[in-house]
């Protein structure tokens, strides 16, 4: 009776073709979730310049409050950036991320 089995070079052609789609796949994957990151981390600066600039016309012109800009937000307890779990400093105007370079570039006009 004849077994019925894979050869070595078979294989070696599976696992091959499983490297080469893996090798693709992979830095793709990693492109897409630094994407997201980014315009999560976009959004999010989005929401606190908002808020800082809704607090600023309630109180006449004047600086923004943390206090104020936290009744602004749809968040509690404040958005921190998706890439370094770090919570924005809400103070500064416009706020910073470490993620997003030039945060100005992504200002709607």
């Amino acid at each position: 009776m004849k077994r019925k089995s894979f050869t070595l070079v078979e294989i070696m052609i599976v696992v091959a073709i499983i490297g080469l789609l893996a090798a693709i796949a992979i830095p793709s994957f990693l492109n897409a979730r630094n994407t997201s990151r980014k315009n999560a981390c976009i959004n999010n600066l989005r929401q606190i310049d908002g808020a800082q600039q809704q607090d600023m016309l309630a109180n006449g012109g004047t600086a923004p409050t943390l206090a104020g800009v936290q009744a602004y937000l749809k968040q509690s307890a404040g958005l921190a950036c998706p890439a370094s779990k770090t919570a924005y400093t809400l103070t500064d105007f416009p706020p910073a991320c470490p993620s997003v370079a030039t945060y100005t570039d992504h200002l709607l006009p």
